[in-house]
């Protein structure tokens, strides 16, 4: 401990008073800058397994968005983990808006109608397969849901990542769910509440929903394949 105090001496960075020892103005500056290294190391180490799936190209994403994120793994007995997440924050709330692969699973798409039939306002934005998928899952429910006041959905031809990310905001709880491409499965769900993240992901959302169809707008066989 002596050689390293005399070295931050010698440095400038700290100076003796007796017995003690405090820190120079420049030897504050470098404690600052080296506390937010280990930080940004720190959400580094927590995000670096799902890195690949994260929505580097959509205008406004940065990673200090998720420095408080919750991140949920399927373990290697039990791959639920995030799925259940996603139903947890679901039942939390009173709106969810969302756009590409936030649902495609079956035990997420029945609690998600759930919600819909006690009247959890939605507004979603699907590529045609995911929706195309998800009524033939169960054509009569989705042909109910779809016809409710508080269910909106929309189709975008076009949407980002669509085969391995999905966005969804939840009241003010932004999730983006992580997915393997070549498998469909669920890598990880990633959430946090806070608020410029929330922000970004209510803008992503409004920026796609204005380019989207409603979907008695879409004029094509979606609409004519749900049942009457």
């Amino acid at each position: 401990m002596g050689r390293i105090l005399s070295d931050f001496e010698d440095r400038h960075w700290a100076e003796r008073e007796g017995h003690t020892y405090r820190l120079t103005g420049i030897g504050e500056f470098v404690a600052d800058q080296l506390n937010g290294f280990l930080d940004a190391m720190a959400v580094e180490r927590r995000l670096r397994d799902v890195s690949p799936w994260l929505p580097y190209e959509l205008d406004g994403f940065t990673v200090d968005l998720l420095t408080d994120a919750v991140i949920s793994y399927p373990g290697p007995g039990y791959p639920y983990t995030p799925l259940e997440r996603h139903v947890e924050l679901m039942e939390e709330a009173e709106t969810i808006r969302g756009f590409g692969m936030v649902l495609l699973k079956a035990s997420v798409v029945e609690a998600f109608f759930d919600s819909v039939f006690d009247g959890l306002e939605v507004e979603m934005i699907y590529p045609p397969d995911v929706f195309e998928a998800m009524l033939a899952w169960d054509p009569e429910t989705v042909a109910e849901a779809v016809n409710l006041d508080n269910h909106t959905v929309y189709l975008h031809e076009d949407l980002p990542n669509s085969e391995w990310c999905g966005i969804c905001l939840a009241d003010e709880h932004l999730s983006i769910c992580c997915y393997e491409p070549e498998s469909g499965t669920l890598r990880s769900l990633v959430d946090t509440d806070d608020q410029r993240a929330c922000t970004w992901g209510a803008s992503i959302i409004d920026q796609y929903r204005a380019e989207a169809h409603p979907l008695d707008e879409a004029g094509d066989l979606l609409t004519a394949d749900l049942p009457r």
